[in-house]
């Protein structure tokens, strides 16, 4: 049985404001912003290129068993680009306040930058090189195959 992992609710404080955030500060597309059933709007927003999406909502909690995550709570999330100095320079042209670039070593997938969003959930941008020539697209749709 396959599965994807293709939404992440994110916990936020203002709808809004984290849309705009993301769509416009970190270059996300927004998919959904509407009433999916009565009282419960959702903003599901997804990063070029990625098959994974994130979720905002006020009641998006209502549907998930458990504790509700506090807005800021997640930390960790990562992002992977194929040249993190032009990711770099393209985020700081959009306005997000993001760290320079560290190299951990010269390893493909060793070099990360960070951000947080208006409530502090953490984010990781993390550079693999592979994906200029091998997107994940690709590889999955190549590994399925043989």
């Amino acid at each position: 049985m396959d599965m994807t992992l293709e939404v992440i609710p994110l916990p936020v404080s203002d709808i809004d404001r984290a849309r705009d955030f993301y769509r416009d500060k970190v270059g996300f597309h927004v998919d959904i912003d509407q009433e999916v059933m009565p009282g419960m709007r959702i903003v599901q927003l997804t990063p070029p290129g990625s098959g994974c999406s994130i979720a905002l909502g006020e009641r998006i909690w209502d549907m998930t068993p458990g504790p509700t995550p506090s807005p800021g709570a997640y930390q960790g999330l990562q992002l992977c680009v194929a040249d993190i100095d032009k990711a770099h320079a393209e985020f700081v042209a959009r306005g997000l306040e993001i760290s320079e670039p560290v190299r951990y070593a010269d390893a493909d997938g060793a070099t990360f930058m960070h951000f947080t969003d208006p409530d502090g959930n953490g984010w990781a941008v993390q550079e693999y090189r592979r994906r200029a020539t091998e997107p994940l697209h690709k590889f999955l749709t190549e590994q399925a195959e043989s």
